[in-house]
């Protein structure tokens, strides 16, 4: 412990010997005058980053005497006039001010004057040429309204010709379907007259309409009654057309007609099962079939007759 000790006590002295130089040493330097600080750096080469004050401003000229005023003050001396010390410094040169941008005026060109004596053939030309474009011009402009207009009316045209084109298409649709009624008219009516002649055939009598029920008896006028409605009930199947969903059910219609069998009128009863077309139906074949059969039945024939169609 005590060699410890005696070891760092020699070095603690001369740290606190070095601390006491450096101490001296700072103060003797800021103790130097700061021109010979800047001389000593300057002479080994080195920055200076001190700035010294500069000295004191002399003035050139006599020196000013001046006197003291006041209580302890001595009395002032006599004055003396002194002459005025005349100004040898030039004054600086004045620097005349630079002359105003000068402005320049624009140039008038001066037209050339007109010729005494104009040249009339000239202008009469420029004159022409200037009417001989507007007429170009305008026939231009007509030419292509020609054009315009003519591609309108071929347009039209060809309108006009696919409109044909489609009507027809709708005609020839028309007649082939007015064809195709007429045929299934005339293969509904073929299958009726067989039916018509296989029941003659049938009943005996041969070459007469179909009757609505096989009849009895030998009363000939109540066979020549129904003989008569089966004669109309076969005109009337000719010339009708069937409409879609007809019932296969009887209908009454009253028919009113004159000798000859011309009809004047047919109206299906209220208590015909058809509706509205099927009535219709019924009734445009009873107005088609006329004159209905006469020659024959006269003995028979009845103005008012209420027929009863059945659908075949």
């Amino acid at each position: 412990m005590e060699d410890r000790n005696a070891k760092g006590t020699p070095l603690a002295v001369v740290l606190s010997a070095v601390l006491h130089l450096g101490i001296v040493a700072f103060l003797f330097l800021a103790l130097l005058p700061c021109t010979t600080y800047e001389k000593f750096l300057t002479a080994l080469h080195l920055p200076n980053p001190i700035t010294c004050t500069p000295p004191p401003l002399q003035l050139s000229g006599p020196p000013i005497e001046a006197t003291l005023i006041g209580n302890t003050a001595a009395p002032p001396p006599k004055s003396v006039k002194v002459k005025p010390i005349p100004n040898t410094v030039p004054p600086p040169p004045s620097i005349p001010p630079p002359p105003p941008p000068q402005v320049e005026q624009p140039k008038v060109s001066q037209l050339p004057p007109p010729p005494e004596h104009p040249d009339v053939v000239d202008q009469e030309r420029v004159v022409q040429e200037a009417l001989q474009k507007a007429e170009d011009a305008k026939k231009e402009q007509e030419e292509k309204e020609r054009q315009r207009q003519a591609e309108l009316d071929a347009q039209a045209a060809k309108k006009k010709a696919e409109q044909q084109k489609v009507d027809e298409l709708f005609k020839q649709l028309d007649a082939a379907s007015a064809q195709t009624q007429k045929a299934d008219s005339k293969a509904k009516q073929a299958k009726q007259q067989l039916a018509d002649l296989k029941n003659a055939q049938l009943n005996g009598q041969e070459n007469l309409p179909n009757a609505p029920q096989t009849q009895t008896g030998n009363n000939s006028n109540s066979t020549l009654l129904s003989q008569y409605l089966a004669a109309i009930q076969n005109a009337v199947t000719q010339n009708w057309i069937r409409p879609d969903n007809m019932p296969d059910a009887p209908c009454v219609v009253h028919i009113v007609q004159i000798p000859g069998g011309q009809v004047l009128s047919a109206k299906a009863s209220a208590n015909c099962p058809y509706d509205a077309a099927g009535k219709k139906s019924v009734e445009d074949a009873v107005l088609r079939a006329q004159p209905l059969p006469y020659q024959g039945f006269e003995k028979v024939f009845q103005r008012d007759i209420n027929f009863t169609f059945r659908p075949q």
